[in-house]
Formats: C-alpha cells, sequence, structure tokens
C-alpha cells in the first residue's frame, strides 16, 4: 500500500493519480500497487508538481517497515544507522553562515581601497 500526499498541485495530476489510487481526503490518495506502478506514479508527480509539494510512503524491507520520498519540501530525508529520518535544517545556523559570509564581502562600501588590497594581497 503506498500513501502520497500532494498540496499545491495541479488539477491534472490530481487526475492521474485518481486513475490509480484512491482519493480519501483532498490532496491525500491511498492504494496498493506494484512496485513498477509505484515508481511511474512518483516520475509523474516529480515532472507535473510544479511549485507545489510531495510526500509518498512505501513499504520496505527494513526496520522501520516503510521508506518515505520528498519534493519540494524544506525538510529532507536522511538516512541515520539504517533508520530513515527526517531532518529540518536548523534555520538560525543557516543566518549565522549567512551574516558571516556578508561580513567576509570587502567589496561593500566603508573598506578602503588600502585595506581591500591588504586582504586580498595586492
Amino acid at each position: 500500500m503506498i500513501v502520497i500526499v500532494l498540496t499545491v498541485s495541479p488539477p491534472r495530476l490530481r487526475g492521474h493519480l485518481t486513475r490509480w489510487l484512491f482519493e480519501i481526503s483532498p490532496g491525500v490518495y491511498v492504494g496498493k500497487v506494484s512496485a513498477r506502478v509505484r515508481e511511474l506514479l512518483w516520475e509523474q508527480v516529480l515532472e507535473n508538481i510544479g511549485q507545489g509539494r510531495a510526500v509518498m510512503v512505501y513499504p520496505a524491507d527494513n526496520e522501520q517497515g516503510m521508506e518515505f520520498r520528498t519534493r519540494g519540501q524544506e525538510w529532507d530525508p536522511v538516512d541515520f544507522d539504517g533508520l530513515q529520518l527526517i531532518m529540518r535544517p536548523n534555520t538560525s545556523q543557516q543566518q549565522r553562515s549567512n551574516s558571516a559570509k556578508k561580513s567576509m564581502n570587502m567589496s561593500r562600501t566603508g573598506w578602503s581601497t588600502a585595506a581591500r588590497r591588504r586582504r586580498f594581497g595586492r
């Protein structure tokens, strides 16, 4: 059995998925299909999702008994000692690294030509 959850998806994609799966709630599709059909459906989702988001969960022979795939999410699946987990990027860490990069940029106003030459060895 597979579960596909779509948000902000085009009507064409939703119509295509209803050929193979049941829509139990708006944007939530459930069904039992072969692995080959599952892969083809996921390819269709990737081609047609646009700016939307998609998550697919399906059974697998591992400790969790399932695997999942995501598209257009800010969360990324990560393998951690055989377990598949979702990692949410730390926004405060990203902001600190971006501010550090900006502070290293000497081409902005406020730096003298002599300081720029000293910094870059010219």
